[in-house]
């Protein structure tokens, strides 16, 4: 193996372990969403370095597409039902029906 083999490896290897500390400590869900599916796809070219095509592929797919794309929608409905809390106040029904309305969306 060359050094520039060494490097890249190395580089790769600092750049998952520190996409996957931001992505957990972050406090804003948007920002750790889109850090997730960064890491996901940062760790198919970890697999691609690793010879081993088929799970690069798959994380690219799976941890990097689809479940970003869940995560996202996830949080646009968490961000409706945020949003609808208070409207739901407002008009007497109280904590009670805004849990129950969150419930039957489920």
């Amino acid at each position: 193996m060359t050094l520039l083999s060494w490097l890249l490896d190395g580089l790769l290897a600092a750049a998952v372990l520190w996409l996957a500390w931001l992505a957990l400590a972050t406090k804003q869900t948007f920002k750790a969403i889109v850090l997730y599916v960064s890491f996901g796809l940062l760790m198919s070219l970890v697999w691609v370095r690793l010879n081993a095509p088929d799970i690069a592929l798959a994380e690219a797919a799976i941890g990097g597409g689809l479940t970003g794309a869940l995560l996202l929608a996830a949080m646009a409905r968490m961000r409706r039902s945020r949003l609808a809390a208070p409207k739901a106040e407002q008009d007497g029904a109280g904590e009670q029906s805004a849990v129950k309305g969150a419930e039957s969306e489920l």
